[in-house]
């Protein structure tokens, strides 16, 4: 028996074990089949959000050369980091804690992980592939801020080399029993863990990498917007298994997790889809799927503390600040985030982490700030969390990226890039262009 690891905040006393005696079994760590039989399909709906979810979300907006490329780094993505999770970085991020910093590798080749081994209510064997999810959507992420330019195997490395040391470190710091989940910080599933992680490397990896070839004179129009919105249906559904997922449980509070994305990304659609008609005469089919994405990256650290209301909210402000930052700022500061890692799922992150210590308020719909906390207070740890996220993670993707430039090399040439990276790098094409 083991104790239950839980993303939620103040929502079963059994999970408060996690804090003060790691290790040590709960006596409700019982097998519940109906958590289990959730949370067996929760896994397989973020699963879903990678392949085939985010690869045709992406494949869609790059050119037509490199559609392939870019579903294929998604799918390597996913194949890599199942291996590296099962071999140490599970224990890294959910092993013992090492003075709140990191795991140990008490669980490397997940040792103890096995048949008859509860955490909580449910296998840890289905809490540990659950958790691996988001370790292979992460990464995954970072794909669209360099995409078109980057070579297959500095991606490889740089994955590899930045799950184990930005990942886990902070998948363990707010989750596994770290420093920023004793100070209080609230992610109920993936503001700083994922979306925050992602976006910040992405946008260090778009400084380091360099603009695209011809970037911003050339026009690089999306070359099938169709599967862009087939990708965008398919995070939209699988999304429910990422935040409602995060409770780990079939209960009331993973309800209202499913209630609250569904209305935070309605209202951040909407007002991204506003936004854009009022500036430009005409919505479009990129605007909405992207405001959609917004709304759903801002309610993912709330979903398990906010209300309806609260929800709503956060998905307006997502959308209008995450399209300020891709239709805006990304132009005025200069820099090429491909397909908007940063603007969507860096802004969107920091947004929904900040206001998660707003609207977790009782009197504002939310499940009710901890004992001593105000909303002033609370906000102050949600502002510490992204803060370290961004240091860390911002520092850490730095230093990698430097150092495999110097050793590999990232970049495909101008000549390969021209060419399409699908033939240069796969001998293969997304489509028949002859």
């Amino acid at each position: 028996m083991k104790f239950k690891i839980t993303k939620g905040f103040g929502i079963k006393a059994s999970t408060l074990l996690c804090a003060v005696a790691p290790g040590i079994a709960s006596a409700q760590d019982v097998l519940d089949s109906g958590d289990t039989a959730w949370m067996l399909t929760a896994t397989a709906l973020v699963l879903f959000m990678t392949i085939p979810g985010l690869s045709l979300f992406y494949g869609g907006m790059v050119r037509a050369k490199n559609a392939l490329s870019v579903m294929m780094q998604c799918f390597a993505i996913t194949c890599l980091m199942t291996v590296l999770w099962v071999l140490y970085v599970y224990s890294l991020a959910f092993g013992g804690d090492v003075g709140g910093v990191i795991g140990d590798l008490s669980k490397a080749f997940m040792a103890g992980v096995g048949v008859d081994v509860v955490s909580g209510t449910i296998p840890e064997t289905v809490f540990s592939i659950f958790q691996l999810t988001f370790a292979v959507i992460t990464p995954a992420l970072i794909v669209g801020a360099f995409a078109e330019r980057m070579k297959f195997s500095a991606m490889l490395w740089f994955m590899a080399l930045w799950v184990t040391l930005v990942y886990a470190p902070i998948a363990h710091w707010v989750w596994g029993g770290g420093w920023l989940g004793e100070l209080g910080v609230l992610d109920f599933a993936g503001g700083t863990v994922v979306h925050i992680n992602a976006g910040i490397a992405g946008l260090v990896a778009a400084f380091v990498l360099g603009k695209r070839r011809g970037y911003p004179r050339t026009a690089m129009k999306p070359s099938n917007l169709v599967l862009t919105m087939v990708g965008a249906g398919m995070l939209w559904v699988g999304w429910f298994g990422f935040n409602a997922g995060s409770q780990l449980a079939a209960d009331g509070t993973a309800g209202m997790a499913m209630a609250v994305t569904q209305v935070a990304t309605a209202a951040a659609a909407l007002t991204w889809m506003f936004l854009e008609w009022s500036s430009h005469g005409k919505p479009s089919a990129l605007g909405l799927a992207s405001g959609a994405v917004a709304g759903l990256v801002a309610i993912t650290p709330a979903s398990g503390f906010v209300g309806p209301m609260g929800a709503l909210v956060i998905g307006a402000a997502s959308g209008l600040l995450c399209y300020l930052a891709v239709v805006k700022a990304k132009h005025a500061l200069g820099y090429d985030d491909s397909l908007d890692a940063f603007g969507v799922h860096g802004i969107g992150g920091i947004v929904g982490a900040l206001l998660t210590g707003v609207f977790v308020d009782a009197g504002l719909g939310g499940a009710g700030l901890a004992e001593g906390m105000t909303i002033v207070s609370q906000v102050g740890r949600q502002f510490a969390g992204v803060a370290a996220t961004i240091v860390w993670c911002g520092v850490v993707s730095f230093i990698l990226l430097k150092v495999l430039d110097a050793v590999i090399g990232l970049r495909v040439t101008e000549e390969q890039e021209e060419e399409g990276l699908d033939l240069v790098l796969h001998d293969e094409q997304g489509y028949n262009l002859t």
